[in-house]
């Protein structure tokens, strides 16, 4: 009977200890909740994840139908390798995904399928991509005052020249003078 006293005891003084590490790397008790949350919804020991559902869970795409469409579109690669929507993912895979103009180079270090918020969804992940380009970088082409009404046809002019459109204006021009 002590031995198996002595077994029962020793197995609550381990979990204290995972769960002082899980709470030392995360220190706010509602984040860790949400992480254990999401690890107890995750694939068991050796199950994978669908590569769209991911991707949907971890915050990369806003929704999981967009992540299949992506999938079949190319826009996925997993380890170099285009994947379709049901690919299963493995910790440690690299998964690169182009959307809205920048591409993400993320590692996955834990599986779930269940959408959790932006804190927990970090922790499933090594982000490598590259930085976004500055917004001042970006030049918004054709801004009018508010108020200002219609464009002129010389305002209009001076838009398209900005935006290294003037070989298409001249080309208009000279498609209307011809019988």
């Amino acid at each position: 009977m002590a031995s198996e006293h002595d077994e029962g005891g020793s197995g609550p003084v381990a979990a204290p200890q995972d769960g002082a590490a899980a709470t030392a790397a995360t220190p706010d008790p509602k984040t860790a909740a949400a992480i254990a949350a999401a690890e107890a919804a995750g694939p068991q020991n050796g199950e994978t994840v669908r590569v769209d559902s991911w991707i949907w869970a971890v915050r990369l795409i806003k929704t999981r139908s967009l992540g299949a469409t992506a999938c079949r579109g190319g826009h996925v690669r997993v380890n170099g390798e285009r994947v379709k929507p049901a690919y299963a993912l493995r910790v440690g895979d690299e998964v690169r995904l182009r959307h809205e103009g920048r591409e993400r180079v993320v590692v996955v270090k834990r599986l779930i399928r269940k959408r959790v918020g932006a804190p927990v969804a970090v922790q499933c992940y090594v982000d490598n991509s590259p930085p976004p380009p500055p917004r001042e970088a970006v030049a918004p082409a054709g801004v009018r005052d508010r108020g200002a009404g219609r464009p002129t046809k010389r305002d209009r002019r001076e838009m398209d020249r900005l935006r290294g459109l003037e070989g298409l204006s001249s080309s208009r021009r000279d498609a209307g003078s011809r019988p």
